[in-house]
């Protein structure tokens, strides 16, 4: 993933003393999904430790799938529907194929595409 920028928490821009921004307020946690509803949240951090969990036991390829969906599948409010039913539907693919270790990802998956239609 090189060349992706992240940023987590304040974010100050100085500009040689004149044009100052200020300081931009990242109040958010960097790993939690705000804004969904409590038991969503729940469902989407149980998925989170399973595909950590499940990692080491993927070949490179597969963990740079994972790596790409994980933020889209796990993360807040703001993220649109469609990506995150995508983001889920990569995860449900690889824990798939690697059969009865991934199974616990795929039921994890199947609960929050059911509370993402239910709500």
């Amino acid at each position: 993933m090189s060349g992706d920028n992240y940023h987590f928490g304040d974010n100050v821009t100085m500009n040689g003393g004149s044009g100052n921004i200020g300081i931009q307020k990242n109040l958010g946690s960097a790993e939690g999904p705000e804004g969904l509803p409590p038991q969503l949240r729940a469902a989407v951090e149980d998925l989170r430790d399973l595909v950590e969990a499940l990692r080491g036991e993927l070949p490179p390829a597969s963990t740079q799938v994972l790596d790409a969906a994980l933020p889209d599948a796990t993360g807040g409010a703001a993220v649109p529907q469609e990506a995150r039913q995508s983001a889920l539907m990569s995860i449900a693919g690889i824990a798939a194929v690697v059969g009865p270790l991934g199974q616990p990802i795929v039921e994890a998956v199947t609960r929050i595409l059911g509370l993402l239609t239910a709500g």
